[in-house]
């Protein structure tokens, strides 16, 4: 059987996740192919152009960044795994960003990437909770987020125990729900973890030319390592026999067949793909009965507005800032609307705020506004009604951002400056990534082994339940080293 009809590893999806298991995989002498239904690698963090521009997707900054000659990290683990040298990614570190709650703003928390600025911040506006905080910092520091076995635990409930003051229970959740959370108003503790370390800890860097620069790099690893891609050639379907994935067949009809599958796509969207011939019996019925027939449907999506500017932040007293998340609601809720968009939270972020070296700047300021959507009120809209609403919401959004922001020197000056825009909603997401509901971060039901009720069918990627970026290619690693390497 030649290698366009058999691999030793077939993995569903070129995201992060399914990029980086492939050149782990590659990199051992597995034949390896990736299928994946767009023309573009990336799911949430991709790229297009319009008019010749091009716009990042997802993307606001890469979480983990360490500077050189930190080790113990997980960006130094996934460099180390995947054999990349850091300065292929050109990570250049936030300015710094801020956490900001009231009508505008005038409760706020600073961070960047060294800690104890947030400590500093935390101590002054709440001097009384200052010991419980680090009370709080050091069980995350001795929780061990990586185990793949590890109980669920409500977030909310374990950080009471430290935190009184339901304002700053609400900063420290903002930021961490934004970027990464699938779960409504609560977190697993274990992902809290992910994320609060992540940001917090470690924090943010852009590569100077976005995700695109990402991308390429791990494109040309799987390449060199020999991996095979084939894009524009979905999976239609997994065939099930005796408890296995038997084959799989594309979009074309073509069926393929695979010592392992891996599934980047998210729990119920690689549920919704099998087709048993035969009934499946759990590979081990102990440990994974089985989460992914189990997973729900994500009700979590965002609108995100976009603003090309003549000029940069800077120039327009916003340079200050990388990345704020703003909330002016009584108590942070972090769930779907009722309406199609929440205004009352979101995140801001300036791609054009990093630290990119003397000489170095992007061609035009960017301003990007997030904001929680409603997808069943986006779904089903015709092109005419949804084209307004779109309209109408993106002026919305970018006004109720603006209220967290230094003042411009006139009411009309951001529209003055802005030569370009886009916004993409819950549709898109779907439309895009295939999640249903437009879920940015999946199913609230994380999988944390990748084990599915077929024995050589696993998960990796957003279901499996490491977070951001860097968490998605250290899934996509993690999964190959557990299921496939260690395995033979």
């Amino acid at each position: 059987m030649n290698t366009r009809s058999h691999y030793d590893v077939a993995i569903i999806g070129a995201g992060m996740s399914g990029l980086a298991a492939g050149i782990r995989l590659a990199h051992f002498g597995r034949r390896v192919c990736i299928f994946e239904r767009h023309n573009a690698p990336g799911g949430l963090n991709s790229f297009y152009s319009i008019a010749g521009r091009k716009f990042d997707v997802g993307l606001h900054a890469m979480t983990n960044y360490v500077p050189p000659g930190v080790k113990g990290t997980p960006l130094t683990k996934l460099l180390r795994q995947l054999r990349i040298q850091r300065e292929e990614f050109d990570l250049c570190p936030q300015r710094e960003s801020r956490i900001a709650f009231g009508p505008r703003g005038e409760t706020a928390l600073r961070f960047s990437n060294e800690f104890a600025l947030f400590e500093s911040e935390v101590a002054a506006q709440f001097p009384r909770q200052i010991d419980g905080f680090r009370r709080l910092v050091e069980s995350i520091r001795s929780y061990d987020d990586v185990a793949l076995d590890a109980p669920a635990v409500s977030a909310r409930e374990i950080v009471r125990r430290h935190i009184t003051e339901p304002l700053l229970e609400d900063m420290l959740f903002c930021p961490v729900m934004y970027y990464g959370s699938a779960q409504e108003r609560d977190m697993e503790f274990g992902q809290f973890v992910i994320m609060f370390k992540a940001l917090f800890f470690e924090g943010f860097a852009r590569p100077f030319e976005g995700v695109r620069r990402v991308l390429r790099v791990l494109l040309e690893k799987y390449r060199a390592a020999g991996g095979e891609r084939r894009m524009k050639c979905g999976v239609k379907e997994i065939v099930a026999r005796e408890g296995r994935a038997a084959a799989l067949i594309l979009d074309d009809g073509a069926e393929i067949t695979a010592d392992h599958v891996l599934s980047s796509i998210g729990a119920p969207e690689t549920a919704a793909l099998v087709r048993a011939d035969s009934p499946a019996r759990p590979a081990n019925a102990a440990t994974a009965s089985t989460a992914m027939e189990a997973a729900e449907v994500g009700r979590l999506s965002f609108v995100e507005t976009i603003s090309v500017l003549d000029q940069q932040p800077d120039e327009m007293g916003w340079g200050r800032d990388t990345i704020v998340f703003f909330n002016n609601s009584e108590a942070f809720d972090y769930a779907r609307p009722d309406e199609q968009v929440d205004l009352r939270s979101g995140v801001i972020c300036f791609p054009n705020n990093f630290e990119f070296g003397a000489g170095r700047r992007l061609p035009e300021g960017l301003l990007r506004v997030t904001c929680l959507a409603n997808y069943e009120r986006w779904r089903g809209l015709s092109e005419d009604v949804y084209r307004a609403d779109k309209q109408r919401w993106f002026a919305a959004v970018v006004r109720s951002a603006q209220r967290f922001l230094p003042p411009l020197e006139s009411a009309g000056a951001l529209s003055a400056h802005t030569v370009a825009t886009d916004m993409f909603t819950p549709r898109t997401v779907e439309r895009y990534t295939g999640h249903f509901g437009g879920a940015i971060y999946g199913s609230p039901v994380k999988n944390r082994q990748g084990r599915t009720s077929l024995a050589n069918l696993h998960l990796c990627g957003t279901d499996q339940g490491f977070l951001g970026i860097t968490g998605a290619m250290l899934s996509g690693i993690s999964m190959a080293n557990y299921h496939v390497l260690a395995a033979t």
